[in-house]
Order: C-alpha cells, then sequence, then structure tokens
C-alpha cells in the first residue's frame, strides 16, 4: 500500500472514530423533535393562539446571527452555532421553564446542566458533542463576546415576536419589553431593540 493509500486510509478512520454513529446521531435528533412541538412558556401563559416553538425561536436567532454586520473580535459562526443550540436542553429534557415558574437561577442552571450532559453522552462523545456541550457552557455562562451577542438575540427574538403577537392579535404584551429593558449588552443588541422600540411607538 503506497504513503498516500495509507494517508488517507487512516484519515478514514479517524473521521469515522470522531463521527457520531449513525445510531447514537438519529437518537440525538429523535430526542431534539420535542424542540419543534414545545411551545414557548410565555406565550402559553399569556393566552397567545398558535404560540412559536422553542424551534422557531432559535431558528430565526440563528438567522440573525447570519445576517448582523461583522464586529471586531466576533466570531459569527459560532454566534451561529449558539444559537441553535443555546436552549436545547430546556427544549427537549427540562421544559421551558419562566421566571414565573418560581424555579431558582441556580436550580434550573442545575437541571439543564444535567440535561445537555445526558444530550451529549446520548451523541456518544467526541468531538461533536463536546463542541455542542462548550457552545451550551459558554452562553450559560456568559463568558465571552459571541454569548453576549446570542444573549441579546435572544432577548431581539422575543420582543420582536411580542411585537408580531399585539399587532396580529390584539394584545398587549408590554411585560416582554419591561422585562428586557436596559439589558442588552451589546451595541448591535441595543440598537435593534431600539429599531423594534421605534416601529411598536408609531403603531402604538
Amino acid at each position: 500500500m503506497s504513503r498516500v493509500s495509507t494517508m488517507a486510509s487512516d484519515s478514514s478512520s479517524s473521521s469515522s472514530a470522531s463521527s457520531p454513529s449513525p445510531s447514537s446521531a438519529i437518537d440525538f435528533l429523535t430526542l431534539c423533535h420535542s424542540l419543534k412541538s414545545t411551545k414557548r412558556a410565555g406565550w402559553v401563559k399569556r393566552d397567545v393562539a398558535g404560540p412559536e416553538s422553542i424551534a422557531d425561536h432559535m431558528y430565526r436567532m440563528g438567522l440573525m446571527a447570519l445576517i448582523a454586520n461583522d464586529a471586531p473580535g466576533v466570531n459569527r459562526d459560532k454566534c451561529i452555532k449558539m444559537a441553535i443550540v443555546h436552549d436545547i436542553a430546556e427544549g427537549t429534557i427540562v421544559g421551558d421553564i419562566t421566571p414565573s415558574d418560581g424555579v431558582p437561577k441556580a436550580e434550573k442552571s442545575r437541571r439543564e446542566k444535567e440535561a445537555i450532559d445526558h444530550m451529549c453522552k446520548l451523541l456518544g462523545g467526541g468531538p461533536r458533542a463536546e463542541e455542542i456541550h462548550e457552545l451550551w457552557m459558554e452562553y450559560e455562562e456568559n463568558s465571552t463576546t459571541e454569548a453576549k451577542v446570542v444573549k441579546d438575540f435572544d432577548k431581539i427574538e422575543m420582543i420582536l415576536q411580542a411585537l408580531e403577537y399585539e399587532n396580529e392579535q390584539n394584545k398587549d404584551l408590554e411585560e416582554f419589553f419591561e422585562s428586557t429593558a436596559g439589558k442588552f449588552q451589546t451595541d448591535l443588541g441595543k440598537s435593534w431593540a431600539a429599531e423594534i422600540a421605534s416601529r411598536r411607538k408609531k403603531q402604538g
């Protein structure tokens, strides 16, 4: 066997070993199905008709990361990935816990950490599971610029959705705007929030 053939074989074996098995991948994706069917609890509690799912919420956050202007020191690809994994624990195992549920923040975090650990084990470990775990922890700890950007997207998506529900269903969802006021961490988040607030004021 030639050296080139040997290298190709080694590379293929390494790639196979680092990838989830078909069984692990399908088990993981099956668990993630609930992201599409679990409705966001905040809207359910306000009797919003046809409320978005957790997957809906994360998808538009991913689009936000995709279209946002480049910023110094911000890895856009990481933001996209973080946006689509940040809520997978609550959407699949823990449930969508809101502040009104009265669950202490530390307890909520503990439950979600256990859930993400379980999901990564289900995926079979390896680089893909490690990446998901690291992205989730980074977001949870708000430890990087990317995490701050994505946390802002989380709030932006919520207030944009609130504005849309107000317009479509003639509801007053002021509390969602009040809960995010002054909490944006990035210039991008602040500017997009200001645009949404401006549009809401004009429509009000």
